[in-house]
């Protein structure tokens, strides 16, 4: 039925990219800004020790979404990203929190990861240009 619009199907990698990208930069940078805020958020959270979690996600969302925005490792950073989200989401469901206006978003990027696991970068990326993946 839509047939025709599929010759554009490799945008929609390209534009989840993108988007979850500029997400995770966004996401990313005040935790790079201030590490030491984090990691003592992190450890007040259970996550110890808190400067290694801290750390660990800072870069995963900061120099990840970095990586993603132009498809490079999109596979391996999607991985980590479903890791770090799928924990979050079992963390936030222990601790009750409601789906909507609390970790709704969180499930989106766990989606968004998901889907970039199991497809790849797509075509207008550097994993294709340099045959990565």
């Amino acid at each position: 039925m839509f047939s025709l619009i599929l010759i554009w199907n490799e945008w929609s990698f390209f534009i989840l990219r993108l988007i979850l990208g500029l997400l995770m930069i966004i996401h990313g940078w005040p935790k790079i800004k201030n590490i030491k805020g984090t990691a003592e958020w992190m450890s007040s959270t259970g996550f110890k020790p808190g400067i290694f979690w801290a750390t660990v996600v800072a870069l995963v969302e900061f120099v990840g979404g970095i990586f993603l925005v132009f498809g490079f490792l999109t596979q391996i950073i999607a991985l980590l990203l479903t890791i770090q989200f799928l924990i979050i989401a079992i963390w936030r469901i222990k601790k009750h929190e409601r789906l909507i206006g609390e970790f709704e978003l969180d499930l989106i990027i766990l989606a968004a990861s998901i889907v970039l696991i199991l497809n790849g970068a797509g075509t207008l990326s550097l994993d294709k240009f340099f045959g990565i993946f």
